[in-house]
């Protein structure tokens, strides 16, 4: 095995696009470094910075006129639940914007010309740590290190040069920043230097957000040059920036006073950032014995050579840093925690009935507590907007999840013909799934998850009251996000991801509730098996009739095989094959980013090593990462999105290892050309951490129990072994010929 992977990435330019500019984050506070000596640029970004937009955000009143729509759909209707609204039009969340962006100018000492050194030569690099969260840009007379600390939550910028001559502003104007934005800026002097603010109110409404900078001069001198500062002779100069959103006034000063309280050297912040921010970071790496020239490489470079082991070592660690970087006040939104641009697309939302599952999917065996932990705030504080619309819309009790949110209203009102997203009663239960596989993973219940967990299984006892002929309940309507049968609209009955959630909530619930356990186990009982149509394949719909539309970029009917453990090559081999099949059969249409690696996740659980590598093929080849290593929704980099950064992770830990809570596999999904590498401190589900090595015609894992358990250990041959494990003993397992 070669020396340790890189845990960072770099180019030998600034970034001239925001796309481009390297990330730094702490899951509230974001930040995108631009790194240019002479004029530099660091964006702000802030997870609550949502964009009033007019929607209306009540979830429709239509539990009245439930039964009727589920007559007409029963009775044979295949488009009865297309006016099935309230005649909304189609409101999209409030979006996503950037803050401001903070301006560093150098002005140009006579007779120097600016235009060169800022873009090549005299020894310049940019770079960012993954294992500090550290953007750093160099030459040889001038640095510039930019973190956003987990333990302060501030944004620190440390600038240094002999005589540093500097003008420092907030700079509100982005693209797309809307022209009735009204902006005031604030900047008087303080004994450290200055304090510099912006206040932004929006256009509609009372809401507001502002940014304080307190500028922190070492050596020289500083005086205003409004809005911002000048100065002069300094030897270094530390920024510290935070945001605030708010209605009504905001005290600025106070907000000064808060940050001058913190320790104003840079080493002391940096101290007590990287203590919780490496601990996180490192706990996970991957090695793939790549070539340590190839680890050599700039980003960019790296990314011309999509077969390259190291790209994939690079991809998979800069996935883990942004993914936790993004993650803290919530979970990553569609872009992260980072937009250049307020213009976001899909408003960059936190889209729950795909994308958000995707991103998160690596943080319970990539150790990423805090990726959960951020996912699960962002359930409790929407539980009761979820309530309303179980009792608005459907006339219940418990919880039905919308199928997108900006982070503050959980209420359903995003929806129309095309999209009947209020008509998906699964998300729910998709979105409570990481719970439950980091409380399986950590070994304890936790009393927030017990919770949800059983207000789903209300819902589902007061609306699954409908029966077939045979008896069994019937999901009517139901949706599969967010296609639609080929011969009916897109409410439908009997999807098969209603199914498998309605299924595995009610068996999850009475797990965590034994009380309630006969009663929810036995309407689970009721459930209709899965279809499988004339192709052999796996059916989006299990209702007769209704004919399967392939080529569709999400894969919801599949939510069996992943993430549930429902379909298995082990358990339910049979249904296997057919969802296989299925997998076979779905097309890519429009190339999005998270339908390849949705595919990907699915073709390691069912053991399909080609078909993960062609998923992932797809994403490498299609020029999808941009020099920061964020990625894009489609090909070619188009529409900055955080499917792909966030999910490969994922992917690779799946075709690597998989675990439940009594079984271990592993090297299910390996592809031809990763025949060696190195795994180290996933966890899995029956509470171990694994170290996992192999080679050609070898493979070693270590396990590390923290309880006591006996599993089921599969590997390549398909066969299974027992393996009793010991909590604190160390297990090793030697394979040969895997």
């Amino acid at each position: 095995m070669t020396r340790t992977p890189v845990h960072g990435t770099w180019e030998p330019q600034p970034a001239a696009r925001w796309e481009d500019a390297f990330l730094s984050g702490n899951g509230h506070h974001g930040t995108l470094v631009f790194g240019d000596p002479n004029d530099d640029r660091v964006i702000v970004t802030h997870h609550t910075l949502v964009r009033p937009n007019g929607s209306d955000t009540r979830p429709p009143r239509l539990a009245a006129e439930l039964p009727a729509l589920q007559d007409r759909l029963l009775a044979g209707d295949r488009t009865a639940a297309e006016n099935f609204t309230d005649g909304r039009p189609l409101q999209w969340v409030r979006p996503f914007h950037p803050a401001f962006q903070i301006r560093l100018h150098r002005p140009s000492r006579k007779g120097q010309s600016r235009k060169g050194p800022s873009r090549k030569g005299q020894g310049y690099r940019r770079s960012v740590d993954f294992a500090t969260g550290v953007v750093r840009a160099e030459r040889a007379d001038w640095t510039s290190q930019v973190f956003v600390s987990r333990a302060d939550d501030v944004i620190v910028q440390q600038v240094t040069a002999p005589g540093l001559t500097l003008d420092v502003s907030l700079d509100h104007r982005l693209p797309g920043a809307p022209a009735g934005l009204a902006v005031g800026h604030g900047a008087v002097l303080t004994p450290e230097g200055a304090l510099l603010s912006l206040r932004a109110r929006y256009p509609e409404g009372d809401r507001a957000f502002t940014g304080v900078t307190l500028i922190v001069v070492t050596g020289g001198t500083t005086a205003l040059a409004p809005p911002g500062a000048h100065i002069e002779g300094a030897r270094s100069v530390l920024l510290l920036t935070k945001v605030r959103r708010h209605t009504g006034e905001l005290d600025v000063t106070e907000e000064g006073r808060a940050l001058r309280e913190l320790a104003t050297e840079y080493d002391q912040l940096l101290d007590r950032h990287v203590s919780l921010h490496r601990t996180a970071y490192e706990r996970v790496t991957l090695d793939l014995a790549a070539a340590p020239a190839e680890r050599a490489l700039p980003g960019s470079e790296l990314l011309t050579r999509p077969r390259d082991p190291a790209l994939l070592e690079r991809l998979f660690a800069a996935g883990r840093y942004h993914l936790l970087s993004a993650s803290g006040l919530f979970p990553p939104r569609l872009t992260g925690l980072w937009t250049g641009d307020w213009n976001t697309a899909w408003s960059g939302a936190f889209t729950n009935d795909a994308n958000l599952n995707l991103q998160t999917a690596s943080a319970p065996a990539a150790a990423l507590p805090e990726v959960t932990e951020a996912h699960a705030a962002l359930i409790r504080r929407q539980l009761p907007d979820w309530r309303d619309n179980a009792r608005v819309i459907f006339g219940t009790r418990g919880v039905v999840a919308p199928g997108h949110t900006d982070g503050e209203s959980g209420h359903s009102y995003h929806f129309n013909r095309e999209y009947p997203l209020h008509l998906w009663t699964a998300g729910a239960d998709w979105l409570l799934k990481p719970l439950v596989d980091h409380d399986e993973t950590r070994g304890g219940r936790d009393p927030h998850t017990a919770a949800a967990l059983a207000e789903v299984a209300r819902f589902y006892e007061d609306f699954l009251t409908r029966t077939d002929d045979d008896g069994q309940v019937v999901v009517v309507p139901s949706y599969s996000p967010e296609n639609r049968p080929a011969n009916a609209s897109w409410g439908t009955i009997n999807a098969a991801m209603d199914l498998s959630a309605a299924r595995h909530a009610l068996l999850t619930a009475a797990d965590y509730h034994p009380e309630h356990a006969g009663r929810w186990r036995a309407l689970a009982d009721r459930l209709p098996p899965h279809r499988i149509n004339d192709d052999g394949a796996l059916a989006e719909w299990a209702w007769p009739g209704l004919q399967d539309s392939y080529d569709h970029r999400h894969l919801s009917h599949l939510y069996g095989a992943w993430p549930l453990d429902e379909i298995t090559p082990y358990d339910t081999p049979d249904l296997a094959a057919a969802a296989h099949r299925a997998l076979e059969l779905r097309g890519a249409e429009n190339d999005s980013a998270h339908g390849h690696l949705h595919h990907a996740l699915i073709a390691a659980r069912l053991r399909d090593g080609e078909r993960v590598a062609h998923a992932l093929g797809q994403v490498l080849d299609g020029d999808f990462f941009h020099a920061s290593l964020m990625s894009a929704h489609y090909p070619n980099r188009h529409v900055y999105n955080a499917d792909a950064a966030h999910t490969l992770p994922g992917a690779l830990i799946e075709m690597l290892l998989q675990s439940t809570p009594h079984r271990l596999v592993l090297l299910p999904a390996l592809p031809p050309a990763l025949p060696a590498g190195r795994l180290t401190g996933v966890r899995t589900r029956f509470g171990a951490e694994v170290e996992l090595t192999w080679a050609p015609g070898r493979a070693t894992a270590v396990l590390k129990p923290t309880r006591t358990v006996r599993i089921e250990l599969r590997t390549s041959s398909g066969d299974a072994q027992p393996i009793d494990l010991v909590a604190g003993e160390d297990h090793v397992l030697s394979m040969e010929a895997w």
